[in-house]
């Protein structure tokens, strides 16, 4: 989520799914956390490949960016993901986080690079 005036990103949680296909508790999830922070769009990341090429897992992104939007009503923009978990990763070791610690807290760091690099090229417009 960004702060109320979309300058700085903030991690909130991460949805977990046990099993690939089962998208329904993380569809209503979202949909419970879209009402709370009154979400205006949904940023998602989009993980091309690094020739900026689109693969199997851009285009399964695409669909699930697809029903999010469906299923809450809102804009849902495809932001480049590529190298976040690296630069989330480096974070995590540069501030001495154990190595069997840091898969806890990848996830949501790299949702805020996204999110981040999102909301400073609306500030660059």
């Amino acid at each position: 989520m960004s702060d109320a005036l979309g300058i700085t990103a903030q991690g909130v949680e991460t949805i977990c799914r046990k099993e690939e296909n089962k998208l329904r508790r993380t569809c209503a999830r979202i949909e419970e956390l879209v009402q709370e922070y009154e979400a205006e769009r949904i940023v998602l990341g989009f993980p091309k490949h690094m020739n900026n090429e689109i693969g199997e897992r851009a285009k399964r992104a695409m669909e699930f960016g697809e029903m999010l939007k469906r299923r809450t009503g809102l804009g849902v923009v495809m932001w480049d993901e590529r190298l976040t978990t690296v630069s989330a990763e480096r974070v995590l070791v540069e501030n001495k986080v154990r190595r069997e610690d840091r898969k806890k807290y990848i996830d949501k760091i790299a949702a805020v690079f996204i999110l981040q690099s999102y909301l400073d090229s609306l500030s660059e417009k």
